[in-house]
């Protein structure tokens, strides 16, 4: 939860130079010259940002397995084995089947992140025009702040359970219910109901996302050659499909309900549900990738305790991909050892013989 809190936390950062523009200056000048200050602002981090980073020691999990990496690579140069890893994540069912299940349920987080984070403020300033930028922002700041609490709540709530996705099958029926009640409370025309509905959608996704960073690599411990490759290809695959296409999609939905609305009007009937239900259509499409989410994190993803203690099918797969790799690397250590007696036997007859010292 702390990496997912720090990487919030720089958003936080970013929507408080935000509101502090919007708030200090009119919106005239905001689109006139004001819109350069935050890219202004993030240069005078940058300097504060190297000195960081030059001066920050990796840590000894992580220079030992670069070394490991060079003389795996040394081992694969030698032996003509320069084959990709994305290859050898796609060469297995099993794998193939942790990354689907990967991207599945981040299909729900990522693209929850989108909509209450980067959506709702545009939302609720210019596309429905219930309060200025200004306003919008700063209430999208505060929602922040309060959704990291959550996450380190949450994160520290997910170590007491017995598997981390135990949280997270309860946090995803919040999301599914929690995001199409946020657009329902923002017909409410309350800024309470603005304020509560976003920190309620905050809440739920946080117990999902409290231990996902930690569960992302747990998926992978069957194979931990290949935990770096599935986590990066999953993450960012998941992130680009939903997650970047959310605002398209959201904005889409929203003019479509817009018409439903027009078409009711000139039907007669103005009622409050037939008004309500079209407005809370981007929050069904949020709903339908939750239960997406839930399917794959109960039923196609496997953890590896499932690994050790689930079906005799999926065991006797992971046991023969592990004979599999057992035999392979025998083979490459008798191959070593005999290229070492080879070198040994053909250097043995130029050098000076010398007998045993006994000490």
């Amino acid at each position: 939860s702390v990496c997912d809190a720090s990487s919030v936390g720089g958003f936080l950062l970013a929507s408080l130079v935000t509101s502090c523009v919007r708030v200090a200056l009119t919106s005239e000048q905001v689109d006139d010259w004001g819109w350069r200050l935050p890219f202004l602002f993030s240069l005078l981090l940058a300097p504060l940002l190297y000195h960081v980073v030059s001066h920050t020691e990796e840590s000894k999990f992580w220079a030992e397995r670069s070394e490991q990496k060079q003389t795996e690579e040394q081992i694969r140069e030698s032996e003509g084995d320069s084959r990709p890893a994305i290859l050898d994540l796609m060469a297995s069912p099993f794998r193939r089947r942790q990354l689907a299940g990967m991207v599945g349920i981040l299909s729900a987080t990522t693209s929850t992140f989108y909509i209450l984070f980067l959506w709702t403020p545009v939302y609720l300033s210019e596309l429905r025009g219930v309060m200025s930028q200004a306003h919008a922002d700063s209430m999208n700041f505060t929602v922040v702040a309060i959704y990291i609490v959550f996450l380190l709540l949450s994160g520290r709530l997910s170590d007491t359970f017995p598997h981390r996705m135990d949280l997270m099958r309860i946090g995803l029926p919040g999301v599914i219910a929690a995001c199409p009640t946020m657009f329902g409370m923002f017909e409410t025309g309350s800024w309470w109901g603005y304020f509560v509905g976003q920190v309620q959608l905050g809440a739920c996704l946080s117990m999902v996302n409290g231990g996902l960073a930690a569960f992302e690599v747990e998926m992978w411990m069957a194979d931990p050659t290949l935990s770096f490759t599935g986590v990066a290809v999953g993450h960012n695959l998941a992130a680009t499909l939903f997650g970047g296409t959310m605002p398209l999609v959201a904005t889409f939905l929203y003019y479509k309900s817009n018409e439903f609305i027009n078409e009711e009007e000139e039907e007669g009937d103005e009622d409050f549900v037939h008004s309500l239900l079209p407005r809370m259509l981007p929050g069904f499409y949020i709903s339908v990738l939750g239960l997406l989410s839930l399917i794959c994190v109960s039923c196609v993803v496997k953890h590896p305790h499932d690994v050790r203690t689930g079906a005799p099918q999926l065991r006797a797969a992971v046991e023969a991909e592990n004979r599999k790799f057992k035999a392979a690397l025998k083979a490459k250590k008798k191959k070593r050892q005999n290229l070492d007696d080879q070198i040994n036997i053909e250097g043995a007859g130029d050098a000076e013989y010398l007998p045993p010292q006994i000490t």
